[in-house]
C-alpha cells in the first residue's frame, strides 16, 4: 500500500470497530463475489477511507456498473486469470512462456476487447469505468498470433509450422505401423496360448504384451516388468522395439519444434509487454468493481447523495445482515429514517430492551463504514450521507479475561480514548451508555462524559436507559431525544424509531409479559420513588397517544387528499358537461336560424314571377340580406368580446388554493398545523423539517404540513 493510500484511511479504525459493526462479515461476503486472488485479497483487506475524492471514485465506479447491469442486463464476463508469473518471465531475457500462459494472455485480450466494445460511446454514461480502459486499444496484436499457433483446446495445433506438421504426420504413420506389428505378434501368441487373460498392458507409457511367466523366455522382446504375483511378465515385442526408438526420436524433434514456436511467440508477447501489463491492471480493477456491484445488487443497495457537509440523513435504511437473516426466517424488516445534522448531531435513543435501539445504532455505523469503503448502501437514493474522519464505537459486552478487565473497566478505557481523539468530524456510537457500574454514580459520570463529548462537537448515536442522559439531551441545543416505539396493548416492540421525545423502558410491562406475577411487580414499584414510576408511565402514555395521533393525522391527510382528488374530478366533469351543453345550444341555434332562412327563401321563390322584372321582390331580398349581414357582424363582435374577457378573468374562487406561506417559515416563526388549530413556535430548522414547540411538547414537523402565521 502506497503512502498516499495509507493517508487516505479513516483515522482510528481498528479491529474492534470492525467487529462491533460486523464489517468483517460484509468483507467476507464481498470476497466470495470476487473472481481472482488479488480482488479477493483486496476485499478482505478493505478499510473505510476519509479522503473524499478516493471514496467518491469507488462509489461512482460501483454505481455506474450497477446501473449498466440493471438497465442493459449485461456486461462482459470477466473471463481471465491473473498473469503475475507471465509478467515476471517476460521481464527475463530469453525466457520462454508455457503453453498455458498464452491461453491466459489470449483470454485477457478477448475480455478486454469485449469491455472496450461495450463501453465505446458510453463515456458520458459510465465515465469512471471508461477511464480505466481509456489508454488500452482494441487490438488483436496478441490474439491473432496466438490463434495461429493454438487450437480451440489450448494445444499447439499441427499447422503451427510446416516442420511440426511433417513431424506429426511421420509420428502418425509410425504409430499405425507399431500398432499393426504389435497386434500381429499379440494374435500369434494368443493362438499359442502364451498370453494371460488381460493380453496387454502399459509400462512406463509403453504398450507391452501380458505373457504368462512360464513362456517369457520363448517370446522375442524386451522385458519391461512383471505383475505383483510374478505370474505375468510384460514384454515389449521385438518387432516394435526399433519403431518405438524411432518414435522417441520424433517426439524429441516435436518437443524442440514446439519450444522453438513458443520462443518465437514469447518474443511477440514480450514486444507487447506494456499491453499485457495494462490488461492485468485493468481486469483486476474491474474484478474489484464487479464484486462490489454484485454485493450491491444482493443488498438492493444504491448510491445516496454525498453532500460536502458532515452528517447524514438516512431514508428507508436497512441493516443488510438483518435483512438476509429475516429473509431466511420469512420475517419483515422495518426500514429506519435517521438524521444527524449540526442542529441535532447527538441522537439519544431510549426505549425497551429488544426494541431495536442497538440495531438502529449498528445500522448507522455499518452503512457509514460501507459507504466510506466504496460500497453502496441499502437505503433510498434520496438519502444524503456526508463523510467522517473517524468512527468510534463501544458496543456490547467486551470483557477481557486475559487482561482481567471488567466490562466497565473496558468501557472506561474506550471512553478515555474517545475523549482524546474525538472532534467535530467524528461519528460516535455508544450502546447502553453508562452501564456497568452503580446506576447513581455511573449515571452521574456518564452525564459528564456526555457533556464533554457534546462540547467537542461530535456526531453520534447513543442508546441509554438513564433518565439523566435523556433529560440532558432535551436541554442541549444540538442533541435530540428519540425512542423505539412499543405497543402497550400487545406489549410487543414495533422496531420503529420516533424522533422528538425519550422513550420508556417499559420495565414492568415487559416483566409482566414474561410471566412475572403482578404481586411481585407491585412490590417492585413500591421500592421506587413514586414520581419516577409516574414519570415512566406518563412517557409511555405520551408515546401511545402520539402513535394514535400520528395514525389519525395520516388518516386525515389521506382523507383530505382523496377529497381533493374527488373535487378536482367533479370540476373536470362539470366543465366537460358545460362545454357539451354550450356546443349543443350553439348547434340548435344555428339549426333554427337555417330553418328560418330556408322558409324565407321559400317565400321569395314563391313570389318570383317568371318573365317580369320582379323589382319589388328584389328590393325586399336586398333588405333581408342586409339585415342578416348586420346580425352576423353583431354576433362576431359579441363573441370577440367574450373571448377577450375570458382571457383576463381571474381564477374562480373554487379553484384557488390557500396560501400557507411555507417559504416564509423560519426559526422564531409562529405556525400552526394545516390539519388542526394547534399553534406553536419554530425553535429550529433543518432542511425541509422544523422543530416546533406546541406548548411544552416539542416535535419535528415537515414544513409542508405547517401554515405561517407571523
Amino acid at each position: 500500500m502506497s503512502k498516499r493510500e495509507v493517508n487516505d484511511i479513516m483515522l482510528h479504525f481498528d479491529d474492534q470497530v470492525s467487529a462491533d459493526l460486523e464489517f468483517d462479515i460484509i468483507k467476507g461476503m464481498l470476497e466470495k463475489k470476487a473472481l481472482q486472488p488479488t480482488a479477493k485479497a483486496r476485499s478482505l483487506a478493505l478499510v473505510p477511507l476519509k479522503n473524499r475524492r478516493s471514496i467518491i471514485k469507488r462509489l461512482q465506479e460501483t454505481e455506474e456498473l450497477r446501473r449498466l447491469i440493471s438497465e442493459e442486463d449485461s456486461f462482459p464476463a470477466l473471463e481471465f486469470e491473473e498473469m503475475h508469473d507471465e509478467l515476471r518471465l517476460l521481464n527475463i531475457r530469453d525466457s520462454v512462456l508455457l503453453e498455458v500462459s498464452f491461453s491466459k494472455i489470449s483470454r485477457a485480450s478477448h475480455t478486454m476487447n469485449s469491455i472496450i466494445k461495450q463501453l465505446k460511446g458510453q463515456a458520458d454514461k459510465a465515465p469512471r469505468l471508461a477511464y480505466i480502459q481509456k489508454e488500452i486499444p482494441f487490438t488483436k496484436d496478441l490474439i491473432d498470433p496466438i490463434a495461429k499457433v493454438f487450437n480451440d483446446k489450448g494445444q499447439i495445433s499441427d499447422n503451427a509450422s510446416t516442420t511440426l506438421s511433417q513431424i506429426r504426420d511421420e509420428m502418425t504413420g509410425l504409430r499405425r505401423k507399431i500398432s499393426r506389428n504389435f497386434n500381429r505378434v499379440m494374435k500369434d501368441l494368443q493362438e499359442k496360448g502364451m498370453l494371460a487373460d488381460i493380453r496387454e498392458g502399459f509400462v512406463n507409457n509403453r504398450r507391452a504384451l501380458a505373457v504368462e511367466s512360464t513362456y517369457k523366455r520363448r517370446v522375442n522382446g524386451n522385458v519391461l516388468g512383471s505383475s505383483n504375483t510374478g505370474t505375468i511378465t510384460f514384454i515389449e515385442p521385438g518387432a516394435v522395439i526399433p519403431l518405438n526408438h524411432e518414435l522417441e526420436i520424433l517426439r524429441d524433434d516435436e518437443r524442440k519444434e514446439k519450444r522453438r514456436i513458443l520462443k518465437e511467440l514469447t518474443r511477440v508477447a514480450r514486444r507487447n509487454l506494456p499491453l499485457i501489463h495494462s490488461y492485468q491492471t485493468a481486469l483486476i480493477e474491474y474484478d474489484c468493481i464487479q464484486a462490489r456491484t454484485k454485493l450491491a445488487i444482493e443488498f438492493n443497495a444504491f448510491l445516496p447523495g454525498i453532500p460536502k457537509k458532515t452528517g447524514l440523513q438516512l431514508v428507508k435504511a436497512y441493516h443488510p445482515l438483518l435483512v438476509k437473516t429475516n429473509e431466511g426466517l420469512g420475517i419483515e424488516t422495518h426500514p429506519q429514517n435517521i438524521n444527524l445534522s449540526k442542529d441535532g448531531r447527538l441522537l439519544v435513543i431510549s426505549g425497551p430492551n429488544a426494541g431495536g435501539k442497538s440495531l438502529t445504532l449498528k445500522t448507522v455505523g455499518l452503512l457509514q463504514i460501507m459507504l466510506q469503503s466504496g460500497l453502496l448502501i441499502p437505503a433510498s437514493p434520496t438519502s444524503e450521507v456526508g463523510f467522517f474522519d473517524s468512527i468510534l464505537t463501544d458496543i456490547g459486552d467486551n470483557q477481557s479475561i486475559e487482561n482481567q478487565l471488567s466490562t466497565y473497566s473496558y468501557r472506561l478505557g474506550r471512553m478515555r480514548h474517545f475523549l482524546k481523539v474525538s472532534d467535530s468530524n467524528s461519528l460516535l456510537l455508544l450502546d447502553e451508555f453508562g452501564t456497568g457500574s452503580d446506576p447513581e454514580l455511573g449515571g452521574a459520570l456518564a452525564e459528564v462524559f456526555f457533556e464533554e463529548l457534546y462540547d467537542r462537537g461530535v456526531f453520534g448515536v447513543i442508546t441509554t436507559h438513564y433518565a439523566n442522559i435523556k433529560s440532558r439531551a432535551a436541554e442541549l441545543k444540538n442533541a435530540v431525544n428519540a425512542s423505539m416505539l412499543f405497543d402497550r396493548e400487545t406489549l410487543e416492540p414495533l422496531f420503529k424509531l420516533e424522533i422528538g421525545q425519550p422513550g420508556s423502558s417499559f420495565t414492568f410491562e415487559v416483566a409482566e409479559n414474561n410471566g412475572i406475577s403482578h404481586k411481585i411487580i407491585k412490590r417492585a414499584k413500591s421500592k421506587l420513588d413514586r414520581r419516577k414510576v409516574e414519570l415512566d408511565a406518563i412517557i409511555g402514555d405520551l408515546q401511545k397517544d402520539k402513535a394514535k395521533l400520528a395514525k389519525l393525522t395520516n388518516r386525515q391527510l389521506r382523507a383530505e387528499l382523496e377529497a381533493e382528488k374527488a373535487t378536482m374530478e367533479a370540476r373536470k366533469i362539470k366543465t366537460r358537461f358545460s362545454e357539451k351543453t354550450d356546443a349543443l345550444n350553439e348547434s340548435t341555434e344555428a339549426h333554427n336560424q337555417d330553418l328560418t332562412r330556408g322558409r324565407k327563401l321559400g317565400q321569395f321563390i314563391s313570389q318570383f314571377m317568371p318573365g317580369s322584372h320582379n323589382k319589388n321582390l328584389l328590393e325586399e331580398i336586398n333588405k333581408y340580406l342586409a339585415l342578416e349581414n348586420s346580425r352576423v357582424e353583431d354576433a362576431k363582435k359579441r363573441n370577440a368580446g367574450k373571448s377577450s374577457k375570458g382571457k383576463n378573468t381571474s381564477i374562480p374562487s373554487a379553484k384557488r388554493r390557500p396560501n400557507h406561506r411555507s417559504d416564509e417559515i423560519k426559526k422564531g416563526s409562529l405556525v400552526r398545523l394545516r390539519t388542526g388549530k394547534e399553534r406553536g413556535e419554530v425553535i429550529a430548522m433543518q432542511g425541509k423539517t422544523a422543530t416546533v414547540m406546541f406548548g411544552s411538547f416539542k416535535t419535528r414537523v415537515k414544513i409542508e404540513k405547517l401554515t405561517f402565521l407571523r
